[in-house]
């Protein structure tokens, strides 16, 4: 079973490869996200592309204006919010 790591991950990477053509960096969980090379455009798809993967958005879900500096804290935001 996938776990939400690599759901993620895959998601990441098609989106990549859908605005680069070129395979997806490696992430680490440290990596600014603004740093790892998609536009604001390639993040609207990106959450919106995750949204569809995974059932649900935690940006919406979520009480708070939070936005996640590095790859780890999205992934944790994801997990935290995740409909039980």
């Amino acid at each position: 079973m996938d776990t939400l790591d690599t759901k993620i991950r895959a998601v990441f990477a098609d989106v990549w490869q859908g605005q680069n053509e070129t395979d997806a960096p490696a992430l680490a969980d440290s990596d600014i996200l603004l740093e790892t090379g998609l536009d604001s455009l390639g993040f609207a798809i990106f959450v919106s592309q995750l949204e569809e993967e995974l059932g649900y958005d935690p940006f919406t879900l979520s009480n708070d204006a939070y936005y996640p500096q590095t790859y780890g804290e999205f992934v944790a935001f994801y997990a935290k919010h995740k409909p039980s």
